[in-house]
């Protein structure tokens, strides 16, 4: 099976990765792929991208609660299957620092899309959302889950000679202690 590189398009001015919009975003996720796991963790993080691409939009039309509250009901649906398969990820994801980060940033932004739709109540009219604050939150969720791709593929990477077709549970926890290593080394200096 060859592999396609993870690593975000760079920018020849800045040379940073750079992806501007969330279109660009579930482009890239599309082409990121490195075994069946990556492909249905990047089409889910493509599918919340359109998402959110769309509820930015109509907020930078219009805040109205009828008009932008379904659409943030319909992200949360996304949001909980996307979590429930990520929940399900194999020992070698679950192993890695940044997978709980992504939980984590998963449920906040599950929290505070239901603390958006609950202020004010309904009989407000606009919801109390700014599209930048939306995209903020948005922007920081899925760059978590980028990370985890990434990690997740550079984790590959390294095992792949070693340990052939798959990883075995013991090997679930060396990208975890190998990082913490890491980062103790980095703070020593």
């Amino acid at each position: 099976m060859s592999r396609k590189s993870a690593r975000l398009p760079i920018d020849p001015n800045t040379n940073l990765p750079s992806i501007h919009t969330f279109g660009e975003l579930s482009h890239f996720l599309r082409s990121a792929v490195a075994d069946e796991d990556t492909r249905i963790f990047s089409e889910g993080m493509g599918e919340l991208a359109a998402q959110v691409e769309a509820i930015v939009q109509r907020l930078r039309e219009d805040r109205n609660r009828e008009a932008v509250a379904p659409m943030l009901m319909d992200l949360m649906t996304v949001l909980r299957d996307h979590r429930a398969m990520v929940v399900n990820l194999g020992l070698a994801w679950r192993g890695l620092y940044e997978y709980p980060a992504y939980l984590q940033a998963l449920n906040n932004l599950r929290v505070l899309i239901g603390q958006w739709l609950l202020q004010g109540g309904a009989a407000q009219r606009e919801l109390p959302l700014s599209p930048e604050d939306f995209e903020l939150v948005a922007w920081r969720t899925l760059g978590e889950g980028l990370l985890l791709i990434d990690m997740y593929e550079q984790w590959l990477a390294s095992e792949a000679p070693e340990t052939g077709p798959g990883p075995g549970p013991a090997a679930a926890t060396e990208p975890q202690v190998e990082r913490a290593l890491q980062w103790w080394q980095k703070l020593r200096l």
